[in-house]
């Protein structure tokens, strides 16, 4: 069925581009970073993942538990030694971001030497339940399907801390006013290293998920920084709800016109949606229209 293969796998895609988004609106929304370093991390998780896989024989289910903590540790080590400096010395927060977005330049190529010095220019994958699977009369692989669950379980996790939890109300304080977060006794440089520090260990899940059914090489970074930056801007600075809908909306306009019409235009439909939010809503999808 035409109407299931897009559906499934625009919501398939969408998913992933929400969970990937989820991070950077972490750390952009809360703890005002713009981190053009974002996908540098997603690829060096995939290189996790491989590695474990196909040198340890490490299930990649595993490796994800493995990784989110230790990306947590390295994010929460790279706002504290690199970024905070900058948050010191900003006089305002457009200046934050400018100095955040020169230094965090800098480190997309510092991870991305990185990567390059050890596995080089090549391309890499591995075999991890890539069997088919048929579901409303339309065949997925297994392995996608499963990124697609773990993606919806960890984006909702999320959204239940946020909304439930002390440090979830902080955080959304943070983001939506840090003079006033500060009034209320909210550590807010604690909170912005610890919102980054999350952000980072997103992004490091879904360069897991991401692995399991994507072919990747250490200079793709770019591209899902600049997918992450689409679906954010487009739900709303700060607003997972705003992530996940933008998402879900690029994913399926994605997959319906790889099928529908041409994959070659899969860019262009992308960028179409982007800014045609940009003109009606500019501040995100959920938020007021423009006048």
């Amino acid at each position: 069925m035409l109407i299931a293969d897009v559906l499934l796998s625009g919501l398939t895609l969408g998913g992933m581009y929400a969970l990937i988004a989820m991070g950077l609106t972490l750390q952009y929304g809360v703890a005002r970073i713009m981190n053009l370093s974002y996908g540098e991390f997603l690829i060096a998780a995939c290189f996790a993942a491989y590695v474990m896989m196909t040198g340890a024989a490490i299930d990649p289910l595993l490796g994800l538990v493995l990784a989110l903590p230790a990306a947590f540790a390295v994010n929460w080590a790279v706002y504290r030694v690199l970024l905070l400096p900058l948050v010191r010395r900003a006089k305002s927060a457009g200046a934050l971001e400018v100095d955040s977005i020169l230094a965090t330049f800098g480190l997309l190529f510092v991870v991305q030497g990185i990567l390059l010095a050890i596995f080089g220019g090549a391309y890499f994958s591995y075999s991890y339940l890539s069997v088919p699977v048929t579901v409303i009369g339309s065949t997925v692989a297994a392995n996608r399907l499963l990124a697609l669950g773990f993606a919806a379980a960890i984006g909702g996790a999320l959204a239940l801390a946020l909304a439930r939890t002390r440090a979830g109300t902080a955080l959304r304080a943070l983001a939506a006013d840090p003079v006033a977060a500060q009034l209320v006794a909210i550590d807010v440089r604690a909170m912005a290293a610890f919102a980054f520090a999350l952000g980072g260990a997103l992004v490091a899940a879904a360069g897991v998920l991401v692995s399991m059914f994507l072919t990747f090489n250490a200079a793709m970074g770019v591209v899902f920084t600049m997918k992450a930056l689409i679906v954010v801007i487009m739900g709303g600075v700060g607003d997972l709800r705003g992530c996940l809908a933008a998402g879900l909306l690029l994913g399926l306009a994605e997959a319906a016109v790889a099928r529908l019409v041409d994959p070659g235009l899969t860019l262009a439909v992308t960028y179409a949606i982007f800014l045609a939010v940009l003109l009606v809503r500019p501040t995100g999808l959920f938020g007021r229209k423009a006048a």
